[in-house]
């Protein structure tokens, strides 16, 4: 069985749980442009998972490890714009392997993916939270033990309704 979740004000709702969760900076927004820090409004699925294999086992069978060339391209009109790419790399890109644990695992959605529409937004992410509450640049972010229970349940195609 599929599990589905939706985000509402009080967190994320998905198979009989509730999970706190901080969103964007930029609150919801049906009108999501690169760089606004906020967290697109909308009926998203998961695309993908990914993990850092030197510091925990696979959160779930499909999860993929994150090397430590790993980045994300958000260049709004470069052909990468909003995929996965390998530095060096000359366009503008985050790092998928960073020093910090906010991307230990991380939850792929498929916002403005796979085909980018440049400027409408990339990385929008489910991943760990800085602290709660703490906004983040337009991802959703979680508790880490929240997390490590949600990775596993949210299969390539679960539905994640934000509104």
């Amino acid at each position: 069985m599929t599990t589905h979740f939706r985000l509402t004000p009080r967190g994320l709702i998905g198979a009989g749980m509730r999970f706190p969760c901080s969103i964007g900076r930029g609150g919801i927004t049906d009108k999501k442009r690169e760089g606004d820090g906020a967290t697109p409004v909308g009926l998203h699925h998961v695309a993908m998972t990914f993990y850092r294999p030197d510091r925990m086992k696979s959160p779930a069978p499909w999860a993929i490890p994150i090397r430590p060339r790993d980045h994300w391209c958000d260049e709004s009109g470069h052909p990468d714009y909003n995929h996965l790419v390998t530095s060096p790399f000359a366009a503008s890109a985050e790092a998928m392997r960073r020093a910090d644990s906010l991307y230990d695992i991380v939850v792929v959605l498929d916002w403005n993916w796979p085909d980018a529409v440049p400027g409408r937004g990339s990385a929008i992410f489910l991943h760990r939270w800085r602290r709660p509450g703490t906004p983040t640049e337009g991802c959703i972010a979680f508790a880490p033990g929240h997390l490590r229970w949600i990775a596993p349940r949210a299969v390539p195609g679960t539905r994640l309704l934000l509104h």
